[in-house]
């Protein structure tokens, strides 16, 4: 059913854009029967196709910056190589398509036609919160970048500095979630079936995970959004049945993490993060990489140099893709937002002193809903995993503990755990030996892609000035302290 409205909502998405494409020749060659408005559901399928990785164009690079993932052939991702990302097509895609849902449903001339695939205000609302999360991803790796003067139609916006986007985002989800009324559920929604309950969750638990962002940089600021987060109307998520996830149909659709290894061999599961499941029986290891025939997940090293890799695999012909089987297939689930994320989240402000919850009954719950999330709860285990000296929560590394698990809980998605590590510096990650950038540490941000100083070069270097030490991977973006 997810595959025949997908196929549905993207074929009439390629009728719009093949109506608009002929406005350049007057009325020559008009077609009565064309779609001459955006059809808002397909334009909102298409915005949420990739909404597990919302930064396509750095998710692994994140993930091997963060150490969950190594190269096992073309390493210089893994050594720093310095790379030029750009975000074109971020704003030219689904950012565009999400802002287009916006205007229809708020101009006069197109919202009653819009209105046909939900109320005008659900469809807002929910574009709002899927853009402020595409925006937030952005921002946590570039820093600066263009946000109120983007999606204007105007070619050189300026770039807000990562504090008012941050202010400016805190602000859309809130009113997102107020903005929801009793009409029509949006059409199109491929992730939460029109459910706002659940949206109203995502929205209100992303702002949680946002909050902690602030703790070193402005702690009042998070603490305040994340108390008003939390008793904010629709809650926030407490179980895996409110994960937010996409579940792949296969077929046309298939599940990234299929998509890795579908002819290719490139990445492997880090031995850094192998070693720290492994230093604590940690059950998930069987989940996060693919075991040999003997049971057992054979990591690969991190940060080697070519020759190195390709070496370690020849010797190694049972080294451990990134997932179990079981996760990669095409109809895999993969995960945005969930359950663990947020009660390790609540357990971290609690240690922080920020909430009056139990810090080790969150902490507790989180660890749960993600051994239950990946489906190797068992209770005499994890009763002995819990209590076990380098799990269990102390008086004095509570922090170090949670934000260990935080780290852990986020995988595979590399954006978060990148951010968490920059954040915590938990774990205490190693660069490679062998990095090839001339500072030799892990990169702290990506560099602005290589149209910027040539297509919108004042507010480019603007941008830069703002930077220490310019525009570099290892200039710290505003939370990154």
């Amino acid at each position: 059913m997810i595959r025949k409205n997908i196929l549905k909502s993207l074929g009439l998405a390629s009728v719009m854009l093949f109506a608009a494409s002929c406005s350049d020749f007057g009325t020559m060659n008009d077609n009565p029967n064309a779609i001459v408005t955006p059809v808002t559901s397909a334009l909102l399928t298409n915005a949420l196709l990739d909404f597990d990785s919302p930064a396509t164009t750095g998710s692994m690079r994140n993930g091997l910056y963060c150490q969950y993932f190594a190269e096992t052939q073309y390493t210089e991702t893994s050594l720093y190589a310095i790379p030029q990302i750009g975000w074109d097509g971020l704003y030219a895609g689904s950012l565009y398509d999400l802002q287009n849902i916006i205007n229809n449903n708020t101009d006069a001339a197109t919202k009653v036609y819009a209105a046909l695939n939900g109320s005008n205000n659900n469809q807002i609302a929910l574009a709002r919160i899927v853009k402020a999360y595409r925006l937030l991803m952005m921002t946590d790796q570039w820093g600066d970048m263009p946000y109120s003067e983007a999606l204007k139609l105007n070619n050189i916006p300026k770039y807000d500095s990562q504090q008012d986007i941050y202010t400016g985002l805190f602000k859309e989800l809130k009113e997102a979630v107020a903005q929801f009324d009793g009409g029509a559920v949006p059409a199109g929604d491929i992730v939460h079936s029109g459910n706002i309950t659940r949206w109203k969750k995502f929205a209100n638990s992303l702002r949680l995970v946002m909050a902690l962002r602030l703790s070193k940089v402005d702690a009042t600021t998070g603490k305040a959004q994340f108390l008003d987060a939390l008793a904010s109307n629709g809650g926030v998520i407490e179980s895996n049945d409110d994960n937010t996830q996409v579940v792949y149909p296969g077929g046309t659709y298939k599940s990234p993490w299929f998509n890795l290894y579908n002819g290719r061999k490139d990445y492997g599961v880090s031995d850094v993060l192998v070693n720290m499941l492994n230093s604590t029986s940690d059950a998930r290891v069987l989940a996060f990489g693919e075991a040999n025939a003997s049971g057992t997940v054979v990591p690969m090293p991190y940060g080697l140099t070519r020759d190195d890799a390709v070496n370690y695999t020849n010797a190694h012909a049972d080294w451990s893709r990134i997932l179990n089987p079981n996760f990669r297939l095409e109809t895999s689930t993969t995960y945005v937002l969930t359950a663990s994320h947020v009660f390790l989240a609540r357990a971290e402000a609690a240690a922080l002193g920020w909430t009056t919850e139990s810090a080790a009954t969150m902490y507790s719950k989180g660890i749960e809903a993600s051994w239950k999330q990946w489906g190797v709860f068992d209770q005499t285990k994890f009763n002995t995993f819990l209590t076990s000296e380098a799990v269990q929560l102390g008086s004095t590394d509570a922090l170090t503990k949670i934000r260990t698990q935080r780290y852990i809980a986020f995988f595979p998605d590399g954006a978060n755990g990148w951010s968490e590590w920059r954040r915590t510096g938990v774990p205490n990650l190693t660069p490679s030996s062998k990095a090839t950038n001339a500072s030799k540490q892990i990169p702290r941000r990506f560099v602005y892609g290589s149209n910027e100083p040539n297509l919108n070069k004042a507010n480019y270097q603007a941008a830069v000035s703002r930077l220490t030490g310019g525009d570099t991977q290892d200039a710290k973006i505003w939370w990154d302290k």
